[in-house]
């Protein structure tokens, strides 16, 4: 399953490396974090990186295919 996820803010490339699973793309005033999530349990885990790390999520979607 692919997955994209719209987070508050320009994410530094050092915070972006904690999710090296994920590309990431900027965008105005936010920054997108795409890719495979390979399960449920590493899609829970992510959203909990994204709070440790203090990031906001705005947004999260599958992506078709």
């Amino acid at each position: 399953m692919r997955y994209e996820f719209r987070v508050t803010g320009d994410v530094s490339a050092l915070m972006a490396e904690a999710f090296p699973e994920l590309a990431t793309e900027p965008v105005s005033r936010q920054t997108l974090f795409f890719g495979t999530v390979t399960d449920e349990a590493h899609l829970f885990g992510l959203l909990a990186r994204f709070q440790n790390l203090g990031l906001t999520v705005e947004e999260m979607r599958r992506l078709p295919g």
